[in-house]
């Protein structure tokens, strides 16, 4: 089976044959994404796209997301109280607003967001300011919403801000910062020609193409890689990736829980 992803207009979710997990769970492009006016508060637009969320997804992830702002935008400030999210810059300039304050980001740029915080996003820049958005329910969040036990209840106190260059340092955790599924952040390059192999036994990944092209394969299923192609692979599986071109691919893994919930 082969599936162009680039030439799709929407997300594809791949279902599981005869109940077994496959390695991909969505894949998608940006291509359709949805014009969004007014988003949190902000006048003006944005262009926005979900890949998957929590129904395609195992782990206790809330949404992996594209979204963009031209010349002059704003992504508005907005209090985080239930979940833990990364803002990736991928093309443009702009301002990461941290609790009022604002810090420069350009491509590279990972803002790490804990609950208990205020960010937003301007576009300082002459082009299109575009982000990847991955958010994740905080473990009390979870709790909630699964019918358990709740130990810790309320909102953390606001933190210091946290972004890192993901380009330079190559591979960022999130140990210190995020309580919650999202436990790692990085980036592999391929030459034209080269391959690698993504997986992990006990999490999801979500995996975006920043540059090049190239074919990812899984469980016999292809899929073609272009410029701003997501997919997320499941849990316990591995998936072939192989560059036609010099490939950058962003790499997030979304850790699956480790016991089952207690209930009510």
């Amino acid at each position: 089976m082969t599936v162009t992803a680039a030439s799709h207009p929407g997300t594809v979710t791949v279902p599981a044959a005869g109940g077994s997990p496959r390695g991909f769970r969505s894949i998608g492009t940006t291509t359709g994404a949805a014009t969004v006016h007014g988003v949190h508060g902000a006048a003006g637009r944005t262009r926005w796209k979900c890949f998957a969320g929590r129904r395609q997804l195992d782990s206790a992830t809330e949404a992996v997301e594209w979204a963009s702002i031209p010349p002059g935008g704003l992504s508005g400030e907005h209090h985080h109280t239930r979940t833990e999210e990364i803002y990736l810059v991928l093309h443009g300039h702009g301002e990461f607003l941290f609790n009022g304050a604002p810090h420069r980001v350009g491509p590279g740029s990972l803002a790490l967001t804990a609950p208990g915080n205020v960010h937003g996003l301007r576009n300082t820049g002459p082009s299109d300011l575009d982000w990847w958005v991955i958010e994740t329910l905080a473990p009390g969040t979870d709790a909630v919403l699964s019918g358990a036990v709740l130990s810790h209840p309320g909102v953390p106190p606001m933190g210091d801000v946290v972004i890192h260059d993901l380009f330079a340092e190559r591979t960022v955790s999130t140990d210190g910062v995020f309580s919650g599924p999202l436990r790692r952040v990085e980036t592999v390059e391929l030459d034209a020609g080269g391959q690698t192999e993504l997986g992990a036994p006990d999490a999801e990944l979500a995996v975006f193409v920043h540059s090049g092209t190239g074919r990812a394969t899984a469980d016999g299923v292809t899929a073609a890689l272009s410029p701003d192609t997501c997919v997320t692979l499941s849990a316990g599986t591995s998936t072939g990736f192989e560059a036609a071109t010099p490939l950058r691919l962003l790499i997030v893994t979304l850790a699956l829980p480790r016991h089952p919930v207690e209930a009510l």
